[in-house]
């Protein structure tokens, strides 16, 4: 079985993405990892040169700057990542820039390639979330948040990323089969100094929305404040990934959060019921495959 990695990035440094702990957390289970890397105004090209030579492979591109809607230019530059991918590859693990898998999980996830790797009707492996926000003590407990995604494809030409990068579809924009397993992602989107924060909020918004839309409903100011933005969250029990053990620790910036400032609203609480009753209450960008 022949498994890549894949990723994209640019401007890692100065918006502080922990890529290197993203692509140092699969390359146990892949035979390499493939990184589009963004024309950068930082040292990101030389940030992944650095990490595992050997089983780092890069390919330089540019961002389409002109695309503005909905994050296609995310996609796009995952698609070609995805295409740089050998067609021998068995699977394809996906791993954006602010997203960590842990350790103990690989082995589950190396096992449920080798299990479905010749079974046709799985097109990928579906993994849960845990979204961090604010600090690295804390997760989102609110339906806002995606609970699962697909992050691991089979090396299949008619798959292809699909609207902001975020999950995956297949010839004439038909989901993807896939299997659910026991294993998650942590994504550290929303866990960074806020001031690089700050700047993320000011320049990934721009592959949404137009500059009269950034005007109104992007704050000026130099720090982003995350107590002003305060989601519903829960604590965070378990261990981070080894990789994230020296990030972790320099946490340098204060989060304070108060639950009796937040009220979920009926909606919410609804959700929060159906779930807990064995229903999905979320869009789903896949389908389900029993066996």
């Amino acid at each position: 079985m022949k498994v890549a990695g894949f990723t994209f990035v640019k401007n890692a440094i100065i918006y502080d993405y922990p890529i290197v702990e993203a692509i140092r957390s699969i390359l146990p289970i892949c035979d390499y990892v493939l990184v589009a890397v963004g024309k950068s105004e930082d040292d990101t090209l030389q940030l992944i040169q650095s990490i595992a030579p050997g089983k780092v492979r890069i390919i330089e591109t540019e961002w389409d700057e002109s695309l503005r809607e909905g994050g296609r230019v995310l996609a796009l530059e995952t698609d070609k990542a995805f295409a740089a991918i050998e067609t021998d590859v068995d699977w394809a693990f996906y791993i954006q820039g602010d997203e960590v898998v842990h350790e103990k999980y690989l082995e589950t996830i190396r096992d449920a390639m080798i299990r479905y790797k010749n079974v046709p009707a799985v097109d990928g492996l579906l993994f849960g979330y845990k979204h961090f926000y604010g600090s690295y003590d804390y997760v989102g407990a609110s339906s806002s948040w995606y609970a699962n995604e697909i992050r691991v494809v089979k090396r299949n030409a008619g798959i292809y990323s699909y609207k902001d990068a975020q999950g995956f579809r297949k010839n004439d924009n038909q989901k993807l089969n896939v299997i659910p397993i026991d294993a998650y992602i942590f994504h550290y989107g929303w866990v960074k100094k806020p001031d690089a924060m700050q700047k993320k909020q000011e320049n990934f918004n721009r592959y949404w929305h137009d500059d009269s839309w950034m005007d109104e409903n992007i704050e000026k100011t130099e720090q982003y404040d995350y107590e002003k933005h305060l989601r519903v969250l829960e604590p965070f029990k378990d261990t981070h990934p080894k990789v994230m053990k020296e990030r972790v620790e320099r946490l340098n910036w204060r989060f304070q959060y108060d639950s009796s400032k937040i009220n979920p609203g009926f909606k919410e609480k609804l959700k929060r019921v159906l779930k807990k009753m064995g229903f999905q209450p979320n869009y789903a960008n896949y389908k389900i495959v029993k066996l």
